[in-house]
């Protein structure tokens, strides 16, 4: 494959139309996120959030637009040939393998890079101190950190994360974050953060996006959004 042009962004997304079978979701969706940005997502329940990132990973039907990862339009290869080229993936299911150990989890994903699995044990210890456990006996937490960390052993240049402290307790959300803000901190991937909790997500992030019915309603600055509480309320109508 070709080289990336010389700064490139990550990813460049251009009137992207897709969605499950005969139903569009996404409606002529455009972004731009530049190499170890971090771009929030957010938006109410069913407006398509989900979408976007099953559609950058060519889990969706592509009706139109292009998506442009690292200076090469990807809208048309597989899911298994994005991932090979930097795309990892964090779905809201998690889908870890439950037959399978925490290390034989990210063994399974490894590729070659700076993640490896003692790496992925230093970012999250709970991990190497269930190492030897199967999917089925960790808790949500637990599972949820498995997920990155299997997504990081790809050797990602951009991480999509689907609602990725959806149902934890606080604790556990504490503990994610400061792995994320971490991961960020040492010239980690591109993230593409969606997430019911919008003051969280703004915190984390450089940018944001906001979609209704499939649309873009709002592109700008995180900051300056979580500085608007009106706004934001008015935008996503749920904090």
């Amino acid at each position: 494959m070709a080289e990336e042009p010389a700064g490139a962004a990550s990813l460049e997304v251009r009137d992207l139309v897709a969605g499950w079978g005969e139903t569009v979701v996404l409606e002529k969706v455009s972004f731009v996120l530049p190499e170890q940005g971090a771009l929030a997502v957010l938006g109410r329940n069913g407006v398509g959030k989900t979408t976007l990132l099953a559609t950058l990973m060519g889990r969706t039907r592509h009706r139109g637009g292009a998506i442009i990862f690292r200076g090469r339009e990807v809208q048309d290869w597989s899911t298994h040939a994005r991932s090979r080229a930097g795309l990892g993936y964090v779905p809201q299911s998690r889908e870890i393998f439950p037959s399978l150990s925490v290390a034989e989890n990210l063994a399974v994903a490894a590729r070659p890079g700076a993640w490896t699995m003692e790496r992925v044990f230093d970012l999250f210890p709970r991990l190497a101190e269930r190492r030897r456990n199967g999917g089925t006996q960790l808790s949500g937490g637990e599972q949820q950190m498995l997920a990155i960390g299997r997504a990081l052993m790809t050797n990602p240049s951009l991480l999509l994360l689907d609602e990725p402290m959806e149902g934890l307790a606080p604790i556990v959300v504490e503990t994610l974050l400061a792995a994320l803000a971490r991961l960020r901190g040492a010239g980690g991937p591109a993230i593409v953060l969606v997430e019911q909790h919008a003051r969280l997500a703004l915190r984390m992030t450089e940018q944001v996006l906001i979609l209704r019915r499939g649309r873009v309603i709002h592109a700008g600055p995180s900051a300056a959004l979580l500085a608007a509480p009106e706004l934001l309320a008015e935008l996503v109508m749920a904090l």
